[in-house]
């Protein structure tokens, strides 16, 4: 059975406009998955891309999608079949689509960032433990979920280091993630906001999620909102942590907001960070252990799914 095919029987049965996440999830409710040839890491991806490329393309689609968001398909036919079909398109659309399947905690997603940011991003990541900040100090919206550095030692010269060093211009990047289950419309803008308040003091700022909507005007926002505030876009892939991607890249800024990182030191994670930090300039020495652990590619997958 192809992915179409799978639509179609999940989406007659259903009798109702349904997303690629809702139409996987269904799908796997009556065991029609298995009867897919090939799944992919992202079922539900391959079946929105393929449902969108047969109604944009297609004059005989068998598909349509509604103009409501979050964009759902059904099946042409419905429109005499069904009695009312506006309003069933009405009722549904505010509903956000069903996750795919995801039971994991957001706790869990940290060593993935950890794996990816020392792999691919180069950085050494600490995660911020907000519980331990003062609670006189303590604010909504004031702690990233993992924090990290890229040092220019083992890439840059010796010579070039300590010359930076003397006039007070050292390379290094720091980074602070906000991190999500999902991102979706129902928590998009929160999720910016809150990535905006929580780290946009650093050089770079990223959102990251294990699962991002590819609904096309959810996507455009998105790019929207990455453009408009500079926050940098992760992917987390958690059966592939190597397939992990920055979907969205961060605009760089050069200085820090010393006044956020003051208050950030409200932490003691973020106090140690800042002292490991320095003290690893300093030395010209990174002691990883001092960092979050990176965990190794079949060791993470296999504490996702236990």
């Amino acid at each position: 059975m192809t992915f179409q095919e799978l639509a179609i029987k999940v989406i007659k049965e259903a009798k109702v406009p349904l997303a690629p996440e809702e139409i996987w999830e269904l799908a796997k409710q009556k065991g029609y998955d298995r009867e897919v040839g090939s799944q992919g890491k992202t079922p539900w991806s391959s079946i929105g891309a393929q449902l969108y490329v047969s109604v944009r393309d297609r004059k005989d689609s068998p598909f349509a999608k509604t103009e409501t968001k979050p964009r759902r398909f059904y099946l042409r036919s419905f429109l005499k079949e069904i009695k009312d079909f506006d309003k069933l398109i009405e009722a549904q659309a505010e509903k956000e689509p069903a996750p795919s399947g995801f039971t994991f905690l957001e706790r869990q997603l940290h060593p993935f960032l950890a794996y990816f940011s020392f792999y691919y991003l180069k950085s050494y990541t600490k995660t911020i433990e907000h519980t331990k900040s003062d609670k006189k100090e303590y604010g909504e919206w004031v702690h990233p979920d993992m924090v990290g550095c890229y040092f220019p030692i083992g890439d840059w010269k010796p010579e070039v280091i300590e010359f930076s060093s003397s006039i007070g211009n050292v390379p290094t990047r720091i980074s602070s993630f906000e991190i999500k289950r999902e991102l979706s419309f129902s928590n998009l803008r929160e999720s910016f906001f809150q990535t905006i308040s929580n780290s946009s003091w650093a050089n770079e700022s990223y959102l990251v999620a294990a699962h991002i909507s590819i609904d096309e005007d959810f996507q455009e926002e998105l790019r929207r909102l990455s453009s408009s505030f500079g926050i940098g876009v992760i992917r987390l892939d958690i059966e592939d942590p190597d397939s992990s991607e920055v979907i969205l890249p961060p605009k760089f800024k050069d200085t820090l907001d010393w006044e956020s990182v003051n208050k950030l030191s409200m932490n003691p994670d973020f106090r140690e960070f800042l002292k490991r930090v320095k003290t690893d300039l300093s030395s010209k020495e990174i002691r990883q252990e001092k960092y979050d652990k990176v965990i190794e590619k079949d060791s993470l997958i296999k504490s996702i799914r236990n």
